[in-house]
């Protein structure tokens, strides 16, 4: 029986590899085998009790097909029909009798077949998406949809807003059990969601700054509804595709935006520049301000040097006022004549003037220096000398002339 019911499946495999199968021959051929063994199995019996058996066997007419082995056969197909494949990122529910009672993981299972139980598969990692604002047709091209898009601010200005939202399922039983329809639940929370948004935000952030922070709000508010309502849906993304004014308005704002951006970049010029003006009148002034101190730490150290000088000449004018008087009047003079080139001597009783040249000494010694550049060492050597020769000169002159002043200081007397 197994051997012809094998051999029945592998022709139906075969009918099926070369084309859809004659069910009216293959269902005759398995019943004149099924005949053949029947038969077979009857003759054998009579051959026990001395009848003849017949070599071909009885054939059985069309009314004569045993029905035990048919409905084996309803039987197996019916329960090979209860095996499934649950796919990866997927879960199995089985239904007994219409209440859940398992939910299967990926992989080959089995369950009772229909009508007893039933599987339904549903994939949690099927990424879903709808749109809101606008619908995408299959060339490529949108039409926007604006009893979605259009929404009221917090400063009661009218913007069209686009947006998506991707998301996917966590609990195939919330899913199953407590929606109706799943797109219709998050359009409808996403609606909600985005308009509580915008309505507490300004324009300018909506339009400009904000679109991240919107969706991130808008996507965790959009979660918590879902997950009050028990839907069994995740979210996983809500991305703003375009904001922008109604067409009504878009002119009138372009050119606001435009004078706002001309704005910001007079701003911005005007800080360029008093970034490149105020750190130098900041350095000019700190110039001036550590000059006025050097200045005035100068002038207050001469103004103490010169004190604690005229103290110690007063101290020393009181011990000796001669003394002084002479000492001060030497080196007035002398301070006096190291300015110029020319010194006169005036001697007592004589009226000849000793003429000294030493602008000119010092022209040849400087016109000797520069000609003689070669030998460095002689005329070092030389000017040393000469300039030995010229202060003893000059030294022997200003002895004599504080001799002469001591000999006019002493005539009156």
């Amino acid at each position: 029986m197994f051997k012809y019911f094998t051999n029945f499946s592998r022709k139906i495999m075969a009918a099926n590899q070369d084309g859809p199968p004659d069910l009216d021959e293959l269902f005759k051929d398995l019943k004149n085998k099924m005949n053949r063994v029947i038969g077979g199995q009857r003759s054998g019996r009579g051959g026990d009790n001395g009848q003849t058996p017949n070599k071909s066997g009885p054939q059985l007419s069309g009314d004569s097909l045993p029905i035990g082995p048919i409905i084996l056969i309803i039987i197996l197909i019916w329960l090979a029909t209860g095996f499934y494949i649950v796919d990866q990122g997927s879960r199995g529910v089985v239904f007994t009798f219409g209440k859940n009672t398992a939910v299967t993981m990926p992989g080959p299972r089995w369950h009772i077949p229909y009508p007893i139980e039933t599987v339904e598969v549903v994939n949690l990692e099927q990424v879903r998406t709808i749109e809101l604002g606008y619908r995408s047709s299959g060339a490529g091209a949108t039409s926007q949809e604006l009893r979605e898009s259009l929404m009221l601010t917090g400063d009661e200005n009218i913007i069209d807003l686009q947006f998506a939202v991707q998301y996917n399922l966590k609990s195939v039983q919330d899913f199953l059990f407590y929606n109706r329809s799943a797109e219709n639940s998050v359009r409808g929370a996403a609606e909600t969601s985005i308009r509580e948004i915008v309505g507490k935000s300004e324009m300018d952030f909506v339009l400009y700054e904000g679109r991240e922070e919107i969706a991130v709000k808008t996507r965790a508010l959009m979660q918590d509804i879902l997950d009050r309502y028990q839907t069994g849906i995740n979210i996983t993304s809500v991305t703003m595709q375009n904001a922008q004014p109604p067409e009504q308005v878009q002119a009138a704002f372009d050119d606001a935006v435009k004078a706002k951006q001309d704005q910001e970049r007079q701003k911005n010029e005007g800080q360029a520049y008093a970034n490149d003006v105020v750190p130098k009148a900041r350095g000019s002034a700190s110039r001036l301000i550590a000059q006025a101190n050097g200045y005035r730490v100068s002038v207050e150290n001469e103004a103490l040097g010169n004190s604690s000088r005229f103290e110690q000449i007063m101290t020393e004018y009181n011990r000796a006022p001669n003394v002084t008087k002479q000492r001060l009047f030497l080196e007035a003079q002398e301070n006096i004549m190291s300015s110029i080139t020319k010194i006169i001597v005036d001697q007592k009783e004589s009226n000849s003037l000793l003429y000294l040249p030493l602008d000119k000494i010092i022209q040849q010694s400087g016109a000797t220096r520069n000609n003689q550049s070669e030998d460095a060492m002689n005329n070092n050597q030389q000017m040393n000398i000469t300039s030995s020769k010229t202060s003893d000169a000059i030294n022997s002159i200003a002895d004599r002339a504080r001799d002469a002043l001591r000999f006019r200081d002493r005539e009156p007397r």
